[in-house]
């Protein structure tokens, strides 16, 4: 791809690939940036996102683990992973991943110019969720048997009981 732009390579690849990604990691990061600058806030808050940040971490953590287990065992080669957190959410590596961010945000919105930087979670939100993360992955899992059956009793990406398959 970046061959077949013109002009120097290099250059090419650090303005389309490398000042995008600089820009969004800053934009994304604001809260940390903002909340280290502004001091201390109100303590509960800051709590709750503590707390909401452990649920993303130990969420991201569980779903990996038991993804790789789950890929690990060659007799489930070619089938669909719908078994623990999976079965609650399609994605709960990227929910887990959305409250590590949201989680971050309020312990910056615990002082005053943190609550400004709301738009950094709403935005890694965005890529998770519909940009870049979900929505990508959905398209590429879309063909694999029994996929279409997970999607209609899976949740994409909040956590929710499965839907129970109705009898005819």
């Amino acid at each position: 791809m970046l061959a077949e732009l013109p002009g120097d390579p290099f250059l090419v690849a650090i303005r389309k690939v490398y000042a995008v990604q600089g820009v969004a990691i800053w934009f994304v990061s604001l809260p940390i940036q903002v909340s280290a600058a502004a001091g201390g806030g109100i303590p509960l808050v800051a709590v709750a996102g503590a707390l909401l940040w452990v649920v993303g971490v130990v969420f991201e953590s569980v779903g990996d683990h038991q993804l790789a287990t789950f890929k690990a065992d060659p007799a489930n080669r070619g089938t669909v992973m719908d078994r623990g957190l999976w079965s609650w959410t399609r994605h709960p590596n990227y929910f887990g991943d959305s409250c590590v961010w949201w989680g971050i945000y309020l312990v910056s919105a615990s002082a005053w110019p943190g609550a400004l930087t709301v738009l950094s979670p709403v935005a890694m939100t965005y890529f998770l969720v519909f940009a870049t993360g979900a929505r990508l992955l959905e398209q590429h899992m879309a063909e694999r048997p029994g996929y279409r059956e997970y999607q209609a009793r899976t949740s994409s990406f909040i956590p929710r009981p499965p839907k129970r398959e109705r009898t005819k």
